[in-house]
């Protein structure tokens, strides 16, 4: 039987964790919120290690003998009213996690088939790509230190907690990272709408590469698409300039993969 503490104090030094770490903040301990049961769930699968859980009774009788196996674990049971105390937001899926991130890989130890992140600005963005990469087989996802981290609370829930099935790698230094990149046998491909770039088409695929993704807005500079092994760009309407960057994250990475697999 799970151990399950009544929140009748939503000010309990315990709970507020729920209510500040906010999406971009880093705490000392490396520790992250998720939310929804499907997140939630799929992360525990994962092994991930867990300081505890906020949820209701509903939860908690239905997912028991998930939880069970779980050690050193608080578990904080209340009403959505009560949630809605400790997190100051409406709480509509019953379930809430406040856990560890995983350790981060070196880049050393990623797969041969890596998607990397230019500073994005939206979280979204940084989860939809983790789903569609964990979807599409790119099972490592290389991201800067500065900007939205795949474990923030939109981007967990964005990628439905798929981020858990991809080895995460942050790098400090652009040029410096594409240079390692490169000294270690991948390619490293810039996604660039940009007159020079290669159509994805006619693209050569290596077995060993990397996709680099650009700023939202800003997409990649120059000084950046010159260090890279080429420049590809998706074929489109010339009305139309250019695609969300989690859309074309998702098409670059399933033709890349066909292609590395053919």
């Amino acid at each position: 039987m799970l151990n399950l503490i009544k929140v009748e104090n939503f000010e309990l030094d315990s709970l507020q964790i729920y209510r500040h770490l906010r999406d971009n903040a880093v705490t000392a301990d490396n520790s992250f919120i998720a939310d929804s049961p499907k997140v939630v769930n799929l992360l525990i699968d994962s092994g991930i290690r867990v300081k505890s859980i906020l949820a209701t009774e509903d939860y908690y009788a239905e997912e028991q003998s998930r939880l069970e196996a779980l050690q050193k674990v608080d578990f904080y049971v209340a009403d959505k009213t009560m949630m809605k105390k400790v997190t100051g937001y409406n709480i509509h899926h019953g379930v809430m996690m406040h856990a560890f991130r995983p350790e981060e890989y070196k880049i050393n130890q990623l797969d041969e088939q890596i998607i990397m992140l230019a500073e994005l600005s939206k979280n979204d963005n940084v989860g939809t790509i983790a789903r569609s990469a964990a979807a599409l087989g790119v099972k490592s996802y290389l991201v800067p230190r500065q900007g939205p981290h795949p474990y923030g609370r939109r981007a967990l829930r964005v990628s439905m907690g798929y981020i858990s099935r991809l080895k995460v790698s942050v790098y400090d230094d652009l040029l410096n990272t594409i240079s390692e990149l490169q000294s270690l046998g991948y390619q490293v491909i810039a996604a660039e709408a940009s007159q020079h770039a290669i159509d994805l088409s006619t693209l050569e695929v290596p077995n060993k590469w990397v996709l680099l993704m650009g700023h939202e807005g800003l997409g990649l500079s120059q000084k950046v698409q010159e260090a890279c092994d080429c420049v590809v760009k998706i074929e489109m309407d010339e009305d139309i300039k250019s695609f969300n960057v989690g859309v074309a994250a998702a098409i670059l990475m399933y033709q890349m993969a066909i292609k590395t697999k053919a």
